[in-house]
């Protein structure tokens, strides 16, 4: 019996820790990536800001508050005072102490063959900073990933690092009931991140993704990952339609689903 085309594709697939392994971990410390590594990830995604100091810090929030319960601006602390607070006691007891890593920290941890989607949460102001920490890295420019919201920062990053992928992140939006859609056209999308020289797309697992909008992005030359599913369900949705990558917060779990 010949196996169907899309098994080869959910295989084929790359499934990416969103903050690290965030369902069991605090998300975007060293203990979430550690544990991503340790359930297979074949990557894991991060979020980043610049501190006080000029250092790429590893949170998502502009603030402090939600993560550590101390009120404060990231861009107001050093990175030395970022890393004092207690990032971890939020998720539970046992995390207490995981700490607010700096990028280059995270980038350490990364296995041979294995990658980091770094999305820039900031201004244009992040890329200059950027670019030392990931070409010194133990895998260079081949561990790294570029990925966010704001194409003007994107085609930045891709002419400061031509070397490394960089991908446009897209959020669906409502289009009626029970229904959502892109905010552009797919040939706009291809035309925007073809004129930026960009590499992909990062988009909603909400969105309109077919097999369709996916051979029209890969055939101008595009990759499409997705961005969050947690349901295997969806996942063997996206492997049907033939996308690169879907980043979810429980990597070992959607691994051993699509397995069963």
């Amino acid at each position: 019996m010949t196996r169907p085309d899309w098994i080869d594709s959910m295989h084929a697939m790359e499934i990416i820790a969103h903050r690290g392994a965030s369902h069991e971990a605090p998300e975007n410390t060293p203990g979430a990536f550690k544990l991503a590594w340790e359930q297979g990830a074949d990557a894991a995604e991060c979020d980043v800001h610049l501190s006080r100091d000029g250092q790429v810090m590893v949170i998502h929030d502009a603030t402090t508050g939600r993560t550590t319960g101390r009120r404060g601006v990231v861009a107001g602390r050093t990175a030395a005072g970022l890393a004092r607070l207690d990032a971890g006691s939020w998720k539970a007891r046992r995390w207490r102490g995981e700490c607010i890593p700096t990028l280059a920290q995270v980038l350490d941890t990364v296995p041979a063959g294995k990658r980091l989607f770094i999305e820039i949460k900031s201004g244009p102001e992040t890329v200059a900073p950027l670019v030392p920490v990931v070409r010194h890295s133990p895998l260079g420019t081949r561990g790294a990933v570029i990925i966010g919201f704001d194409l003007r920062v994107m085609a930045l990053a891709k002419r400061t690092m031509p070397r490394v992928p960089v991908y446009w992140g897209l959020e669906s939006i409502p289009a009626g009931v029970g229904r959502r859609a892109w905010p552009l056209t797919t040939k706009e999308i291809i035309r925007l991140a073809r004129a930026a020289r960009l590499d992909g797309v990062d988009v909603d697992s909400r969105g309109p993704i077919d097999g369709r909008f996916v051979r029209e992005l890969r055939g101008a030359g595009l990759e499409v990952f997705v961005w969050t599913v947690n349901s295997a369900r969806v996942a063997r949705r996206l492997a049907r339609a033939g996308v690169a990558g879907i980043t979810t917060d429980r990597p070992g779990w959607l691994r051993k689903a699509l397995r069963d």
